[in-house]
């Protein structure tokens, strides 16, 4: 007579499982296939290996979302030029500026996903993109001032704006006018939004070293904190949404983290809890995904302005009815003086930090040691965007390239995929930086040329049979 082991104790077991011997089990009785298919045992195995928001994911089953992800990701590691297809959009769209996602489809399900991307123009407008079609599906009019500054709030489908006039308004990106509109005193420099279990806030830093606090989508305000003297040009939520980073590149400001719950439930009479980072002329912040009580600033130095990187652990304690918060050092390094000094940085879980200088891209780990040293660009490299899972580089001459990070932090650590050229067709060097930005289900660049003329380009990889150019 078989014996079987009862659920709870063989669900123990299979914890312990990676998922292909899952999978594996799932093969020898029906009942095992049925313990082996349990949700939290797949769920477990997708928030070990990924970083993300699951009450974002529109998935069928954990189990289903492991196995999409998995084999895009391996798609993806073995990508060629000629399997993305390129679409393009050009006109007088006026130098585009911030861009950000709209959807909400971080992860691909079912290879269908559809990915709306927000742009601000020179024009004074606000655009919505159908990536995978290339077509603007809506424009907000033509506003009064210049927007310089987008955030947007993919769970709830919502863009946030800031204009030079410092009018700050919350679009729908459905209707024509804005949902909400509100005049600041003063001039706004950075602009965070982020979606917490007491429901959606907006920050607002201004020139006045001010972070303002508002609810979404009325911008009712909740509380107002000088943080500095000078402005606040950072402004950085934590992947828990339990720290605010604040910063200004002023050389005599020193970054400061929020404990986020007293910027959203202010007290009476006393300040929200914060401590202070000693590092100034700080120029770059970075959350690690999955560490996230784990921050690297990139600073500047000395009258050379030599660029260096520290990274600090944030712990809060709590004694009786007081809460503390330290933050703890645990690395710092200066590049050589002989490096040019970078502007774009991004950080791997498995504490590596890469950044770009001149032609040359280059990773770190969070001590000073270099790993590798990328070059793929024969000009300058001009944009450097990093997620749990992709590196992307655009540079002056035409050029995107990607990399992928290596499972677990494996060695080689950075993987180079392949070369993409914007316009096969064109030799013209851009007039203006070239962006990079992408999800799960396309990666998107935008060129802007003059400004009478700019270039929007997708490059969207084939979900399935891969498209050819």
């Amino acid at each position: 007579m078989e014996l079987q082991l009862p659920e709870v104790p063989l669900l123990r077991v299979f914890s312990f499982l990676d998922a292909f011997s899952l999978l594996q089990a799932c093969q020898v009785n029906k009942y095992w296939n049925s313990v082996a298919d349990d949700e939290r045992l797949w769920r477990n195995l997708c928030l070990k290996k990924w970083s993300f928001s699951s009450q974002c994911l529109g998935r069928p089953t954990w189990k289903q979302f492991y196995l999409n992800q998995t084999k895009y990701e391996r798609r993806m590691a073995r990508a060629r030029p000629e399997d993305f297809v390129y679409k393009e959009r050009t006109g007088s769209l006026g130098i585009l500026g911030p861009i950000a996602y709209l959807s909400g489809s971080e992860h691909p399900i079912s290879g269908q996903e559809k990915s709306l991307l927000c742009t601000v123009s020179s024009n004074r407008m606000l655009h919505v993109w159908h990536v995978q079609e290339g077509t603007i599906i809506w424009s907000s009019p033509v506003q009064q001032s210049v927007i310089k500054l987008l955030a947007t709030l993919p769970q709830m489908h919502l863009a946030f704006t800031v204009d030079v006039g410092a009018t700050v308004k919350v679009w729908n990106c459905q209707d024509e006018d804005a949902l909400t509109t509100l005049t600041m005193p003063r001039a706004c420099f950075s602009l965070e939004a982020f979606l917490m279990k007491d429901g959606p806030f907006l920050l607002i830093g201004n020139s006045e070293g001010d972070i303002y606090t508002f609810t979404v989508p009325e911008l009712r305000s909740v509380s107002r904190v000088n943080a500095f003297n000078y402005s606040v040009d950072l402004l950085h939520c934590s992947p828990d949404k339990k720290w605010i980073f604040a910063s200004g590149t002023h050389q005599h400001i020193l970054p400061k983290v929020f404990f986020s719950e007293g910027l959203l439930t202010p007290s009476e009479g006393s300040a929200p809890l914060s401590v202070g980072l000693p590092f100034a002329m700080c120029c770059r912040a970075c959350w690690f995904p999955r560490r996230v009580n784990r921050i690297t600033l990139m600073f500047r130095r000395g009258s050379f302005k030599k660029t260096g990187f520290t990274t600090f652990d944030l712990t809060a304690e709590k004694t009786g009815s007081k809460t503390v918060i330290q933050a703890h050092q645990i690395a710092s390094f200066l590049l050589p003086v002989r490096m040019q000094s970078p502007i774009w940085m991004g950080v791997s879980d498995e504490n590596m930090i890469v950044f770009e200088s001149g032609l040359h891209l280059f990773l770190f780990t969070i001590n000073g040691l270099l790993l590798q040293q990328f070059d793929d660009h024969q000009m300058t490299i001009c944009n450097l965007w990093v997620d749990y899972l992709h590196v992307l580089t655009t540079s002056m001459d035409n050029y995107m390239h990607l990399y992928m990070w290596e499972e677990e932090g494996r060695y080689p650590y950075l993987k180079s995929c392949c070369h993409l050229e914007h316009r096969r067709d064109d030799r013209t060097l851009s007039c203006y930086f070239s962006k990079a930005i992408c999800d799960n289900t396309s990666i998107v660049c935008v060129v802007s040329r003059s400004r009478e003329n700019s270039t929007l380009i997708k490059v969207i990889g084939g979900s399935g049979d891969q498209g050819r150019r």
